[in-house]
């Protein structure tokens, strides 16, 4: 990752960035680059970003925060950002002046390794920098994962507690699952959070009733280790390090008790092993308990839900009767409001055919005509019809002639009758008409 004035590498990865213009004028603490002298190896490349990132990774994580110790004196947050610059834009610069150390985060974690590579053990101002990957306290780990996990599964089911940045689920060499993964939050409310209600209940990632342990991840460096200039050269050093490294002769007091380690060492072993296997015919035995369960589960609900099945349509068949029932009582009601309805018709037809025939046959009665007749020629007040007629004058229905004869007399005024034997009145010609 370094280069000099001269030589420039034949990569993609990087570019040139020498100063264009005219030469700046050097003094004391200046390279003939117009740089700090201490900077230039450092600086006279740059980093085409858009090479180093992912698609679709997450930029400014926890995991491309650094750990940089051993600052100098006087060192500011510009200072800091001044020397991260060339790995692109760093974020959250923080300094410690007093103890000397500070932390960085850069836009991605291989931005991050590249910076680390280069400048761990790197001279600034007199002093050798340290840098490291700053702890991850927002990491946790998840244990007893189901089989059918896959990452995206992990993030999915662990962002109920907050923003995740990275879910992983662990792998052995052959790409199978070891039940184990890791979760890391941006903020450590969250991961806190996924901590105690994970603690509090049973969090449950697929069907399978199996819960996940959640545990905060243990921070451990597998890759830079403690090299020898970090080790504190005490008094107790000194007095290890007088026998370099051999093997224990038998018979000597050094190899007796390395004797008694080794059995120590292979009694946790093989109580380990004991405990393992313990564990693993327990976890065999829940296994087949929980499939018989589950068996038996099922077909609890399958008659649970057959029987609300039943009690639905037996629901759903009273209703129906009910329906039914009120349904023929509106038609019972229906046909007796008909039926009422066309006995008042017949009704008031009768009595409307019994009116008009009474009327028909005061008309056509002979009494009534006469006694009209007679009231009306007569001038009398008193109302026609035979009942104002004197007992004695009441004519009989079956005296027709008799009747006739009155009515014949009443209208031709009363006259008295021809005289019998005669053919024709005296008074009358034989051309000549009577007048009345």
């Amino acid at each position: 990752m370094q280069g000099s004035q001269d030589t420039v590498p034949e990569q993609p990865n990087y570019e040139c960035a020498r100063e264009q213009g005219p030469p700046k004028q050097h003094g004391a603490g200046w390279n003939p680059n117009g740089l700090p002298a201490e900077d230039s190896k450092h600086s006279i490349l740059t980093i085409d970003l858009r090479s180093f990132k992912k698609p679709g990774e997450k930029t400014y994580t926890q995991r491309s925060r650094l750990f940089v110790g051993n600052l100098p004196a006087g060192v500011t947050e510009q200072d800091v950002e001044k020397l991260f610059s060339k790995y692109g834009k760093p974020a959250e610069i923080f300094v410690n002046k007093e103890r000397g150390f500070g932390f960085v985060r850069l836009e991605t974690r291989i931005l991050a390794e590249i910076a680390k590579a280069e400048l761990d053990d790197f001279a600034f101002r007199g002093r050798q920098l340290r840098v490291r990957f700053a702890a991850h306290g927002a990491a946790l780990t998840v244990k007893n994962l189901p089989q059918f996990i896959s990452n995206e599964l992990l993030e999915e089911a662990f962002s109920a507690f907050g923003q995740v940045e990275r879910a992983v689920v662990v792998v052995d060499d052959r790409g199978r699952p070891t039940g184990k993964g890791v979760v890391e939050f941006t903020s450590k409310a969250a991961a806190r959070k996924a901590l105690e209600r994970c603690a509090e209940g049973a969090f449950l990632l697929t069907a399978y009733p199996r819960p996940v342990r959640v545990e905060p991840m243990d921070q451990l460096d597998e890759d830079e280790g403690q090299p020898e200039r970090v080790i504190s050269k005490n008094q107790q050093f000194h007095k290890e390090r007088e026998q370099p490294p051999r093997f224990a002769q038998p018979g000597t007091f050094e190899y007796e008790y390395a004797m008694r380690w080794k059995a120590l060492l292979d009694m946790e072993k093989q109580q380990q092993e004991q405990v393992d296997r313990n564990i693993r015919e327990a976890r065999e035995k829940l296994e087949s308990e929980m499939v018989a369960a589950q068996h038996e589960h099922q077909v609890m609900l399958m008659r649970q839900d057959l029987l609300r099945r039943q009690e639905e349509l037996r629901r759903m068949e009273e209703q129906h009767n009910l329906e039914v029932q009120k349904r023929k009582q509106v038609e019972m009601r229906q046909e007796e409001e008909r039926r009422r309805r066309s006995e008042e018709a017949a009704r008031r037809q009768q009595e409307a055919f019994a009116e008009n025939s009474e009327k028909d046959m005061r008309m056509h009665m002979p009494g009534q005509g006469m006694a009209v007749s007679r009231s009306y020629m007569a001038g009398s007040n008193l109302p026609a019809g035979p009942v104002n007629m004197p007992d004695v004058e009441k004519p009989l229905m079956h005296e027709r002639f008799a009747v006739e004869q009155a009515v014949s007399d009443a209208m031709l005024g009363a006259m008295p009758p021809f005289p019998r034997g005669l053919s024709t009145p005296p008074d009358f010609g034989l051309n000549k008409r009577r007048g009345y």
